[in-house]
């Protein structure tokens, strides 16, 4: 129009503001990417998962502050002459902008929460060993094994029926020393059997607080199991075939005379023997799985599947 000056293009001539155009941002596909990256780990593995959730919240909190800063709003056009209303007014564009967003992040926690909540909750709830009364030590002669057999959970009857090898290693310090090896071979989780004669006609059964407990005296010289050839050596380390640990173990205390049994763990390996030999302990993992070493880090979370 004749008789205006007009300043750089996006400037409105007088106003000493400068607006910028709306230009393109990575910052919603880091997001995105965040929150995949939290889906895949529930099912991979925990690094993944976190490392998901600071990427979320990092381009989140970039993408809300790009957002407020209004860097990516059009600039305003000039008002009309006769607009006497001089109040501050948001452009429909923002409002909708805005009202996108806070559906989208609605949308996206209504969805993910229950996918997120129904994966890594039965990681944390009711997953955990109850103590089991296994009688008491004068029945564990020291320096041999013995099978025992018991119930985890009684209330739920044979269903949870395990078993373990046993052996009294003596005094260590002044304290009862047992090795207590699961039988669950860390394969795919079959039962391994003592390499050596069992004495199934000497087995003697003594009821405890926790129900009846059965165990039979053995002579392993390893331990190996039936179905896919894994071996193991009396410490339960993986000597053989396809497993790729040694066989997990359990904690124990003792209670009124009586060998209490405790939390099951996972075992790397075993060196040494008895009450001298040194454990690389780590938490329960699946049969299968690998408990150190990069490989650990490719395999599903998955909740302790208890004794």
């Amino acid at each position: 129009m004749a008789g205006q000056d007009e300043g750089p293009a996006g400037e409105t001539p007088g106003s000493g503001q400068t607006h910028s155009l709306p230009g393109a941002t990575f910052l919603p596909f880091g997001f995105a990417i965040g929150v995949a990256l939290i889906l895949i780990g529930v099912v991979v593995s925990w690094p993944v998962f976190w490392i998901g959730c600071a990427v979320a919240v990092l381009f989140g909190l970039l993408w809300v502050a790009d957002v407020v800063r209004g860097g990516r709003l059009p600039a305003p056009r000039p008002r009309p002459a006769h607009d006497d209303d001089d109040g501050e007014r948001f452009g429909r564009d923002k409002f909708l902008e805005m009202s996108t967003l806070g559906i989208g992040a609605l949308i996206g926690g209504a969805v993910t929460a229950p996918v997120v909540g129904f994966a890594i909750a039965p990681t944390f709830i009711g997953q955990g060993d109850d103590d089991v009364d296994l009688g008491p030590i004068e029945n564990y002669p020291e320096g041999e094994f013995r099978v025992v057999t018991f119930m985890s959970k009684p209330e739920q009857g044979q269903v949870s029926t395990r078993t373990v090898f046993i052996r009294n290693n003596g005094f260590a310090d002044g304290t009862p020393s047992f090795t207590i090896i699961s039988n669950r071979c860390v394969h795919l989780g079959c039962p391994t059997q003592p390499g050596g004669p069992t004495s199934a006609d000497e087995a003697v059964e003594v009821e405890t607080s926790s129900g009846t407990v059965r165990l039979i005296p053995t002579l392993p010289a390893s331990f190996v199991c039936p179905c896919h050839g894994g071996s193991y050596d009396i410490e339960g380390n993986r000597t053989a075939g396809p497993p790729v640990r040694a066989l997990d173990r359990y904690t124990f205390k003792i209670a009124d005379g009586n060998l209490v049994l405790g939390e099951r763990y996972s075992v790397g390996t075993v060196e040494g023997t008895g009450a001298s030999a040194r454990i690389a302990a780590y938490d329960v993992y699946d049969p299968g799985q690998h408990v150190d070493g990069p490989t650990q880090w490719m395999y599903p979370l998955t909740p302790n599947m208890g004794r």
